[in-house]
């Protein structure tokens, strides 16, 4: 059976495939830092070249910042596309890693050896599990069993600038039957799991300027309006003693989970207190009649992701500052509009801003959250290639973060996607240290290849 000899091969192949996943990582493809531009071109490159070495008709896209990267591969029977991204996260603070974070490596942990280093998870690591799989289809029979587009694209961390118009621009070449995105987790490290549901995202900043330059507190302090001290209180009134956001209208379009959504996540091997006790917290701070994995999943959320002002150096300096500056993000569900969501917290700055104060906004991401269509024959046959893996069976469930592109695919390219990752909670992405379970990275890559070869005789 070819399945079983493709297996066989990415078994065999499995430290070919690491090398190719260090080199990746290699690459500091920093997007949101434009001194990394001709890092994030490199990376690029890479993958066309490796690409071409599948067999893809592959190239680099320019657009007006980094390059997206596009493979097509004929094949029978269904259409896929692959999204995966080449970008990522800034690596501050640096002094917080064991070892440079773009010198990737194998270690020993108590839960087995991982891959560390900027990207090993989101979303190198990820990527390279399908293109590791069509690497062993085409190693053992020649071809692809599906009809495979690639779509990476090079500023998923810095707010996707030009994927919308990129996506207008390109809907007829990069439309398929469905789309496959690979940047997601595991609800356990048994269990893999189909997210069906993604949350939104609104991203601002805010400036609050009081005096027109830094006064000395001892001259000033008392009548000087002081900046941070009316940011402080702005900030603290979004939230009321339960943890739900004061916003008004905040929960417009907030639907109740289904009893039956609710009940199955109930049952899944997943407690609060073991994802809090990973990282040093125990007690759930969210909306208190909410379980955690609501909190996560199904529920929109408000958090402050920096604040600033002043003197921030080492020792003292006892300064009114001119200025005070936060940035805070929004998480949304259901139906929630990301701009009237923005529109009312910056009316609530508003409402807390004093005489002698002014304010000034700077407006990041907005996009509304996805619910997938799980009708699609795909979804079922990727779930039962899943369970076929994996010690657990495949499920549906919610996911905490935002990828707007599942939305996009929906709106702008009239195809449903669906999201199946491997990454762990204790991944560490976005933070120091990150690093990709080589368990995850191996059975990953046997997925897809189980899960192509189901596509192809069940969802044609």
């Amino acid at each position: 059976m070819s399945l079983d000899s493709v297996l066989a091969h990415i078994d065999a192949d499995q430290d070919k495939a690491q090398d190719r996943l260090l080199d990746l990582l290699r690459i500091q493809s920093i997007s949101t830092d434009s001194a990394y531009k001709e890092e994030c071109d490199k990376a690029a490159d890479w993958l066309v070249q490796d690409l071409e070495s599948l067999g893809f008709d592959a190239s680099k896209r320019p657009t007006p910042g980094h390059p997206m990267v596009i493979g097509h591969q004929d094949g029978d029977g269904i259409h896929v596309t692959f999204y995966g991204h080449y970008d990522v996260q800034p690596v501050d603070p640096l002094e917080l890693w064991d070892n440079p974070p773009f010198e990737p490596a194998i270690e020993d942990t108590p839960n087995g050896k991982v891959i560390r280093g900027r990207g090993s998870s989101d979303d190198k690591g990820q990527l390279m599990t399908f293109l590791e799989a069509c690497r062993a289809w085409k190693a053992v029979t020649g071809s692809l069993p599906v009809k495979v587009s690639i779509f990476f694209e090079g500023e998923e961390e810095s707010g996707s600038p030009s994927l919308v118009p990129f996506l207008k621009e390109n809907a007829e070449e990069l439309k398929s039957d469905i789309t496959l995105i690979c940047d997601t987790g595991m609800v356990t490290p048994k269990t893999p799991s189909i997210v069906t549901m993604l949350r939104g995202l609104v991203g601002q900043q805010v400036t609050i300027t009081g005096p027109s330059k830094d006064l000395h507190s001892g001259m000033f302090g008392g009548p000087a309006r002081n900046p941070i001290r009316v940011l402080n209180k702005a900030l603290a009134a979004l939230h009321d003693d339960d943890g739900a956001v004061t916003l008004p209208g905040f929960y417009d379009g907030v639907p109740e989970l289904p009893e039956q959504v609710a009940e199955q996540w109930r049952n899944l091997d997943w407690s609060a207190e073991s994802f809090l006790g990973d990282v040093g917290l125990s007690v759930p701070a969210g909306e208190k009649d909410r379980s955690a994995i609501e909190q996560i999943w199904s529920r929109p959320t408000c958090d402050v992701n920096g604040i600033w002002g002043g003197y921030t150096g080492e020792g003292s300096k006892t300064v009114i500052p001119s200025q005070a500056h936060a940035k805070v993000s929004f998480r949304l569900v259901g139906t929630q509009d990301p701009h009237k969501i923005r529109a009312a917290f910056q009316d609530h700055i508003r409402t807390h801003l004093p005489a002698d104060c002014s304010v000034d906004f700077i407006d990041y991401g907005a996009a509304p959250a996805s619910n997938m269509e799980i009708n699609h024959p795909a979804f079922e046959a990727a779930r039962t290639a899943l369970s076929d893996e994996w010690e657990n069976d495949g499920v549906y469930v919610g996911c905490g973060g935002s990828i707007p592109i599942a939305g996009h695919f929906q709106k702008i390219l009239g195809t449903e996607s669906m999201l199946i990752g491997f990454g762990q909670d204790d991944d560490q992405i976005h933070s120091p240290n990150e690093k990709y379970d080589l368990r995850s990275f191996h059975k990953g890559i046997r997925s897809w290849a189980r899960i192509l070869d189901s596509l192809s005789r069940n969802a044609g």
